[in-house]
């Protein structure tokens, strides 16, 4: 089969496009003939060797995180799902990815996938649907009536992540660029904040219940969203490089969020889909043998929106 992999940690020229041979599921495996992959921003981490710590992988390793396909085959055991099943799913972040034609899955990480959009298209939801869902319920602890401050949300985490939190009754506040206003507007914001033009710190006069960051702030940035948190509220950050500050005085909580594969939250995620409440966005639908230039084009901060990437049978 075709595959993308790299050999060695560095830029985005050492993805390779080559032969590979097509894997076997062991016990408690699924072999997933790929509709798509997305990219994520930790791709590129992962890639130039930023997360060895954290993500120990196997070199030659293949990429992508989210997979999106059908059911090819079963390893030994398994029963609840069947070959010609179309699924979705986060994939074990330290292990081969869905940048392929055929991909490996855990079965206890995949969901049936969305009825109401294309197969290629679901993979544009596990990863960032998690993280968006984890943050605003499992860490921010969001009810009805609560505000909530997005920072950073013109990114695909971000749009999820309003569309959750007005699922949820929430009054939302969220920071965009010109660029994204049109899209995070759409997606329910209550207040957007232009902070190419406007600081958050200014533009937000009420306290929040929760700020969730998924910005790349400084770290007087990310301590300055703390002061917009009421007391007893949190503040959720996803760049986990910089560690979340707290307010003790004040009973204000900052957590660090590293998202973590969940089959139940990302079949309730389907479900909302296929029921019309959270829409899945796709800016660019790529070619498996493009993903080395899509990554350069992401080094390069010019890549905008949730992308797929699709092998060539799918």
């Amino acid at each position: 089969m075709k595959a993308v992999r790299f050999h060695e940690y560095g830029a985005p020229d050492v993805l390779r496009y080559e032969d590979v041979a097509q894997p076997v599921p062991a016990a408690g495996q699924v072999l997933v003939r790929v509709a798509a992959t997305s990219f994520n921003s930790v791709d590129g981490n992962i890639r130039g060797g930023f997360m060895q710590g954290p993500i120990p992988v196997e070199l030659p390793h293949t990429p992508g995180l989210d997979v999106a396909g059908t059911v090819d085959a079963l390893g030994e055991g398994l029963d609840g799902l069947a070959v010609g099943d179309q699924v979705v799913g986060f994939l074990p972040m330290d292990k081969p990815g869905a940048a392929a034609e055929y991909a490996l899955a855990p079965v206890e990480i995949l969901a049936a996938a969305p009825k109401s959009v294309p197969l290629a298209d679901a993979a544009a939801l596990p990863l960032v649907g998690l993280t968006a869902y984890q943050a605003l319920f499992d860490h921010g602890k969001l009810t009805a009536g609560q505000r909530v401050l997005i920072n950073g949300a013109g990114g695909a985490v971000g749009g999820y992540a309003v569309q959750l939190a007005k699922n949820a009754g929430a009054y939302v506040i969220a920071t965009a660029s010109p660029r994204s206003g049109d899209a995070v507007k759409a997606a329910g914001a209550d207040e957007i904040v232009d902070h190419t033009t406007t600081a958050v710190t200014d533009a937000v006069t009420e306290p929040v219940d929760l700020a969730l960051n998924l910005a790349a702030v400084d770290p007087a940035g990310l301590a300055a969203l703390v002061t917009l948190v009421r007391p007893g509220g949190v503040l959720v950050n996803t760049t986990v490089w910089m560690p979340a500050p707290s307010d003790e005085e004040r009973g204000v909580r900052g957590i660090d969020l590293f998202v973590r594969s969940d089959a139940d939250q990302l079949a309730k995620l389907v479900a909302l889909v296929d029921r019309g409440e959270l829409r899945v966005d796709v800016a660019e639908r790529v070619a498996l043998d493009g993903l080395p230039a899509l990554h350069a084009r992401a080094a390069e901060g010019a890549v905008h929106g949730k992308v797929v990437v699709v092998p060539a049978t799918a």
